[in-house]
């Protein structure tokens, strides 16, 4: 019995649970003193009532079980819109209470598919406009996902690239070695310093190695831009400041010089005036010549250096604190100590 499918199971059960009483009923139909014509016709209905009780109670038991493997598949694949409906009787009866949990577990996960959705969409725009190229490799450091900034870098649409491994796109070096760290990079898309992160994340429940690159060299040259900007903003402040009383003190001489008569002490004036202008020239001159040496470094003089010595000169410039230099192997390099 218990190799039977569970519906033909309950028909046999029904069958077997009104098989006492139907055949007590049929021996004392056959055994009384009625004419046959009666006897065949009630043996018949009775029969008819025994099979119709026990498919109708199979239908009672296997359609219920039925509306409930339904909606589990179609939770399964995602479909939402089955519910279950509750019977006239309400929710009084285990089948009811069934139905119930069945429609409170159907919306549970219809609003935690709507806020994965929301929230895959929300990190699917996060990825596509910051401005890091993000890869992602599988176990076998195939590419899986990879960001606008990252199929840039590359110089090939995202189509092209995912499935391919790390050495096909020169990123294998970044899967091992520390993290982070700087690299080198010469891609179609950019090169030069990247700063390099790595990370594991889980996508459906598989492993996946995540790479980050950070250009340096963009940011590098936005802090050179700004110095440059400060630099020229502060020689300009210092060459209005030379060149104002300058000019001042030129068109006041050159009024003195074209007056009708000029003064007794027109010869101190100009002298003073001059002097002025000496003076302001000379700062203004030294000042350019220190931004001009700023600008000019000395090339490095290369000589071997103790590292330990270097360190404890270096130390030796704390003065507000004690510092303790801790002694290492004896390192000698080739450097510039200035």
């Amino acid at each position: 019995l218990r190799q039977l499918p569970h519906d033909r199971r309950i028909i046999v059960l029904a069958l077997l649970s009104g098989l006492p009483g139907v055949a007590v009923a049929l021996l004392l139909l056959f055994v009384g003193d009625y004419p046959p014509r009666v006897v065949w016709t009630v043996a018949g209905g009775l029969l008819i009532v025994w099979l119709a009780a026990a498919f109708a109670l199979r239908d009672r038991v296997v359609r219920p079980l039925q509306t409930l493997a339904n909606m589990l598949a179609a939770l399964r694949e995602g479909d939402f819109s089955i519910r279950a409906r509750l019977p006239e009787a309400g929710a009084s009866d285990p089948l009811s209470l069934a139905y119930v949990e069945l429609n409170a577990l159907e919306e549970i996960l219809r609003e935690q598919r709507l806020g994965a959705v929301e929230a895959s969409e929300i990190l699917r725009k996060v990825l596509e406009e910051v401005d890091l190229a993000i890869f992602a490799f599988d176990e076998v450091q195939r590419l899986q996902l990879v960001n606008r900034a990252g199929a840039r870098l590359l110089g090939q649409p995202a189509e092209r690239l995912l499935g391919r491994t790390a050495d096909d796109l020169r990123l294998a070096d970044g899967l091992v070695g520390v993290a982070p760290r700087t690299i080198e990079l010469a891609h179609p898309g950019g090169h030069g310093r990247f700063e390099l992160r790595r990370n594991v994340v889980r996508q459906e429940g598989l492993p996946l190695q995540l790479l980050v690159l950070s250009d340096l060299s963009r940011a590098l040259r936005e802090e050179e831009r700004q110095a440059w900007k400060r630099i020229i903003r502060v020689l300009s402040h210092e060459n209005n400041n030379s060149l104002a009383p300058i000019t001042s003190i030129t068109q006041s001489l050159q009024s003195l010089l074209e007056r009708p008569e000029r003064p007794d002490d027109i010869d101190q004036d100009i002298e003073r005036g001059l002097g002025v202008i000496r003076g302001r020239a000379e700062s203004l001159g030294r000042f350019m010549a220190a931004y001009a040496r700023l600008a000019r470094l000395p090339e490095p003089v290369l000589a071997p250096v103790r590292i330990e010595r270097l360190v404890e000169g270096v130390a030796a410039l704390e003065t507000r604190i004690p510092v303790v230099v801790m002694g290492g192997p004896d390192v000698v390099v080739q450097v510039d100590a200035d």
